[in-house]
């Protein structure tokens, strides 16, 4: 797809390492589980929230096996009360749809508007995520991608999304 190639371009033209496993199209973490790719267990899941007034839209991006609880994060993040973003936002600001949200949409974020999250678990390993198209999966290195979104003009951070147990 032309997604997809957007983000491989922009991969390779940064030299980034990564590894691209095509798959059927999935729109649940328990779709994408069920293909049994290889390292599974570096696989993101992907929130796109926003606050009440519609001003400040974050990308939340945790381990696909953690429950992420938006109240307890929203209160260790400052933020005020959190909940999804419509459809039509994730369409306008990141280009996505429902089932390939991806730290990739950042791409599409022209205006900057959307602060990344990344649960600090991933730091200095592998993440698993969509090229912004959910027939396929890039495995790269967390902090490559960090690295990658930064340089787009966002504001990004490892951050503990899910409290240590």
């Amino acid at each position: 797809s032309q997604k997809r190639d957007l983000v491989l371009q922009t991969l390779a033209e940064r030299n980034i390492p990564y590894q691209l496993w095509e798959h059927p199209a999935v729109y649940t973490i328990e779709e994408m589980l069920a293909l049994h790719l290889p390292h599974f267990e570096t696989v993101a899941k992907n929130l796109f929230v926003r606050d009440a007034k519609k001003r400040n839209y974050y990308l939340l991006v945790a381990p696909h096996d953690k429950q992420v609880k938006l109240t307890d994060f929203a209160c260790r993040a400052g933020t005020t009360r959190l909940s999804f973003a419509s459809q039509e936002d994730l369409q306008e600001i990141l280009g996505l749809y429902s089932g390939a949200v991806s730290p990739f949409g950042i791409l599409n974020d022209r205006e900057h508007k959307v602060h990344v999250y990344m649960d600090s678990s991933f730091s200095g390993s592998m993440i698993g995520v969509h090229p912004n198209d959910n027939t396929a999966t890039v495995y790269l290195q967390a902090d490559d991608l960090m690295q990658l979104l930064r340089a787009q003009g966002n504001h990004v951070e490892y951050f503990p999304i899910i409290e240590a147990e």
